[in-house]
């Protein structure tokens, strides 16, 4: 008998696949759990459009993440940060300040995970950390350290 199957299915398949099992499996437990539906016509089309619906949201969300990492790419966000005479800051710089720094000057949200720096920040200057927008899609950040204390 063939089915679809609606979750991934250990040893059996990946969710939206078509496989062949037997008769007993299908209509006593796959189906009862709400695991399969029977391969009719019918649910194939039903199968094809979803598949299509999910093909053109996954092109959009890319478009998206593609403007997103060109207005990240274009900006350079500026971080305030406490420094001592010799321009060394007290602490570091991290991920989720340059989040921070990304959501308040730019508007667009950008998870602490999603950041990646290739050293640790501990001067004040300018550095570029790595953003992953999307899984097909990185772009780097620049940003600047500054020191927070008004010049005298």
């Amino acid at each position: 008998m063939e089915i679809i199957l609606l979750k991934n299915v250990n040893k059996l398949g990946l969710a939206n696949a078509i496989v062949k099992v037997k008769p007993g499996f299908a209509r006593n437990f796959l189906i009862p759990q709400g695991m399969a539906l029977e391969a009719s016509e019918r649910n194939r089309n039903i199968l094809q459009q979803k598949i299509n619906q999910q093909k053109e949201r996954a092109a959009k969300l890319l478009e998206e993440a593609k403007e997103v990492a060109g207005k990240i790419a274009a900006a350079t966000v500026k971080i305030a940060a406490k420094a001592g005479t010799s321009g060394k800051i007290f602490g570091s710089v991290t991920s989720m300040q340059i989040s921070q720094a990304i959501k308040a000057e730019l508007g667009i949200e950008i998870d602490r995970h999603n950041i990646e720096l290739s050293d640790e920040v501990k001067m004040l200057g300018t550095y570029t950390a790595k953003v992953h927008v999307h899984p097909e899609v990185s772009t780097t950040v620049s940003f600047q350290v500054f020191d927070d204390k008004p010049a005298a």
